[in-house]
């Protein structure tokens, strides 16, 4: 067994022969990013931003002016969209036909319409190909909207967090200050209302718990918090 040292902690981590997947999905704004990404730090694993990869698409059909109605021209367009995930310096890369989106996918416009692009089904079935292919070996944690109930529902652990509303808002805009956007608290609420709205309502893939997943509220937890719970709790499972 290793020892693995995050930030003031030390956990004792899995034994090296032992991979698993862990799967973690929740509402914008609730901290999934930061959890899985923390989580898997912890413990050696690689972290799966399937969030970002649906980010990247919105861009991509914004800056080509591809209306989301338009099926026929979005299937002949995902042909050729390649997206790839990569990790340096502990930050997450997007790249996208080999350019780097990693800042243009977090703008409030892509925001705005990346809910409305998740819905239409093909670019679903392609993006969950993709992310199924990169569990295959284990040592996975991966978060978004499907990813306990359709991705991976066979992974070993899962978590579906959320958090109170006001607080998710607040977050949001203190993630776009940090980026130099700055963005009224309506303009958020009204973002996250629009986007829990259609998450939870579409036809394929909705965003809703699965039934053996752990239901995790951060709202009043620290990023190292909610960290030390996601490792005991995946410590718990392990022995059960």
């Amino acid at each position: 067994m290793r020892i693995v040292r995050s930030g003031k902690n030390i956990f004792a981590a899995m034994p090296e022969e032992k991979k698993i997947n862990i799967a973690i999905d929740g509402y914008s704004a609730c901290g999934k990013s930061t959890l899985a990404q923390d989580l898997a730090d912890a413990l050696g694993y690689l972290y799966i931003d399937s969030g970002a990869m649906y980010r990247a698409m919105t861009w991509y059909f914004i800056e080509k002016n591809i209306d989301s109605q338009d099926i026929n021209t979005i299937r002949e367009e995902l042909e050729g969209i390649v997206i790839r995930l990569e990790r340096r310096n502990k930050r997450l890369i997007v790249c996208l036909n080999g350019r780097d989106v990693s800042e243009e996918i977090r703008r409030m416009d892509v925001s705005e319409k990346v809910s409305e692009i998740s819905t239409i089904p093909e670019l679903r079935a392609k993006l969950v190909r993709l992310q199924r292919a990169m569990d295959r070996e284990g040592g996975v944690v991966m978060d978004g909207r499907d990813i306990g109930t359709v991705v991976m529902p066979d992974a070993d652990i899962k978590i579906f967090m959320t958090a109170d509303f006001d607080v998710r808002v607040k977050r949001r805009m203190k993630e776009l200050k940090e980026k130099g956007i700055e963005v009224s608290f309506e303009k958020v609420a009204e973002n996250l209302r629009h986007r829990d709205l259609i998450d939870s309502n579409r036809k394929v893939s909705p965003l809703k718990k699965a039934e053996n997943a752990v239901l995790f509220n951060n709202s009043e937890l620290t990023r190292e918090q909610q960290l030390i719970w996601a490792r005991n709790w995946a410590e718990v499972r392990l022995t059960m």
